[in-house]
C-alpha cells in the first residue's frame, strides 16, 4: 500500500527527544529527506510537536515526531514540555539526543541529569530508546563525548551529522533492531478467519457515516480481509435478511456496527460467528481481555456512579451519535436517568481517573496501539475498570458471551 494511504494511527511512531538546539529538527529533515521541521540556531524554535509520515525501507510506514526541547523555560516553555510528555504516550521507539547545543562546550563534570531523567521515563513506559549525538561534524571531540555518555548511560550513542548526512543509515539499522516484538503480528481479525472464508460486513449507512465514504475501521478491516484472500459480502442493516438469503452458504463471520448488535444477532445463522468493528479494534489497538473483564463493572453501577466516555475523534457530534447519544441512552435505561456521564474527545483524557466508576473508550481507530495501551495502563494503576464501545454494548444487550474477539 502506498504510504499516503496508510493512516497515521497504523504507522510506527518514532519520536525525537532532547534539549533545545540539540539538532532534533535537522535530524528529522535528514531522516525524511525534506524540510519537514523549521531549523534555526535559536533555541526553542520547535514550539509544538511536528509530525512527518514516510516509508523506511525494511520497516514500512512510519511517523516521525519532532518535539520541543525538554529544557524549555518559563510559563510557555512548561506548556511546550507538556506537549512533549504527550508525545511520549504515542511513542513506539524513541531517539534521545544526549548532548545539547554544539556551540556550548559540555563541562567535564556534566552529569546529563535531564537526559537521564527522560531515559528513565521512557524505560518506565517500555519504550525502546536509541541514544544519539547530532552535529558530530562541529562538536569538539565528539568521540570523547560519546565515551562519556556511554559511561553515564550504559550504552554507546550513535554519532551523526544531519548536515553532512553521515550516520543516517545507522539510525535506520538501530530502528530495525528496536522494533517491538509484535510489530508485524498485529491483526484486526486475528485468527477469526482464513483464506477462502466468507465474511459478511453489515454496515449501517446512517447520519454518522460520511457521505460517499466508509469509516476508517470498515476500510481497514476490508483491506485486511482482502489481503487474507477472504470472500467479502457487504450490506446495510435493513438488507441483512435479503443478503443472507442470497448467499449460497452461511458466512463464517459477520462483522457489524456495535449499535446494531442486537438486530444482527437475532437474524444471524446459528453457525455464523458474530463480532463488531469496535470489538475487533479493541483487540487490535488495546487489551480486549481487560475490556471484556471490565464490562462486568456495569452490573454494579448505580445512579450515583460517574462514567467517562472517551472518543478518539474530535468530530462535530451529530444526532444519534453512538458515543454521545446512543451509548448514554443504553446506560441510563439500564442504570437510571441520573447516571452522570462525562465525555472527552481527542487527547483530552484525564490524568486522574479515580472519580470514575468506569471508562468506556471508542474503537480508537485514530490512535496508535501504544497510546491506547498507555491509557489502559493508567486505568489499571488507578484501579478503574476500562472497556470499549462495542464490548459495553454487547454486555448491555446480554450477548457479550456470544461475541467473537
Amino acid at each position: 500500500m502506498h504510504s499516503s494511504f496508510t493512516p497515521n494511527a497504523s504507522r510506527l511512531h518514532i519520536a525525537l527527544f532532547g534539549k533545545r538546539n540539540s539538532g532534533k529538527s535537522s535530524l528529522i529533515n535528514a531522516l525524511t529527506g525534506q524540510d519537514t521541521a523549521l531549523v534555526s540556531d535559536t533555541p526553542g524554535t520547535t514550539t509544538d510537536p511536528v509530525q512527518k509520515a514516510m516509508e523506511i525501507h525494511g520497516i514500512g510506514p512510519c511517523l516521525f515526531i519532532d518535539t520541543p526541547g525538554f529544557d524549555d523555560e518559563g510559563k510557555l516553555g512548561n506548556m511546550r514540555i507538556e506537549r512533549t510528555w504527550r508525545a511520549v504516550e504515542k511513542t513506539d521507539i524513541a531517539i534521545l539526543l544526549c548532548a545539547g547545543d554544539a556551540s556550548i562546550e559540555i563541562p567535564e563534570d556534566a552529569d546529563f541529569t535531564e537526559e537521564l531523567h527522560w531515559l528513565e521515563q521512557l524505560k518506565a513506559k517500555n519504550i525502546p530508546t536509541i541514544l544519539l549525538i547530532n552535529k558530530a561534524d562541529i562538536r569538539k571531540s565528539p568521540a570523547s563525548l560519546a565515551t562519556r555518555i556511554k559511561e553515564t548511560f550504559g550504552n554507546h550513542p550513535l554519532l551523526v551529522s544531519a548536515k553532512e548526512r553521515t550516520g543516517i543509515e545507522l539510525i535506520r539499522q538501530a530502528i530495525l533492531e528496536k522494533l517491538p516484538e509484535d510489530y508485524d503480528q498485529q491483526s484486526i481479525t486475528g485468527r477469526l478467519v482464513t483464506e477462502g472464508d466468507l465474511v459478511l460486513l453489515v454496515m449501517p449507512q446512517d447520519i454518522q457515516a460520511p457521505k460517499g465514504r466508509l469509516i476508517l475501521p470498515q476500510v481497514q478491516t476490508m483491506r485486511e480481509l482482502l489481503d487474507k484472500k477472504c470472500l467479502i459480502m457487504s450490506c446495510t442493516t435493513d438488507k441483512l435478511s435479503e443478503t443472507l438469503q442470497a448467499l449460497a452458504r452461511p458466512p463464517k463471520l459477520i462483522i457489524t456496527d456495535s449499535q446494531v448488535f442486537k438486530t444482527v444477532y437475532e437474524q444471524k445463522p446459528t453457525e455464523s460467528r458474530l463480532t463488531s468493528f469496535s470489538v475487533l479494534f479493541a483487540g487490535y489497538k488495546g487489551d480486549i481481555g481487560y475490556y471484556a473483564e471490565s464490562a462486568s463493572a456495569i452490573e454494579s453501577l448505580t445512579e450515583s456512579s460517574r462514567i467517562l466516555i472517551a472518543e478518539a475523534c474530535t468530530h462535530a457530534p451529530l444526532s444519534e451519535d453512538i458515543g454521545r447519544v446512543k451509548l448514554p441512552r443504553l446506560l441510563r435505561k439500564r442504570i437510571g436517568e441520573k447516571l452522570q456521564i462525562d465525555i472527552v474527545a481527542g487527547t483530552d483524557f484525564p490524568q486522574d481517573l479515580t472519580p470514575y466508576s468506569l471508562v468506556i473508550h471508542c474503537g480508537a481507530c485514530m490512535f496508535n496501539r501504544k497510546y491506547v495501551l498507555n491509557r489502559i495502563e493508567r486505568a489499571r494503576q488507578q484501579n478503574v475498570p476500562m472497556t470499549n464501545y462495542g464490548v459495553a454494548i454487547a454486555f448491555l444487550n446480554g450477548i457479550l458471551n456470544q461475541i467473537e474477539y
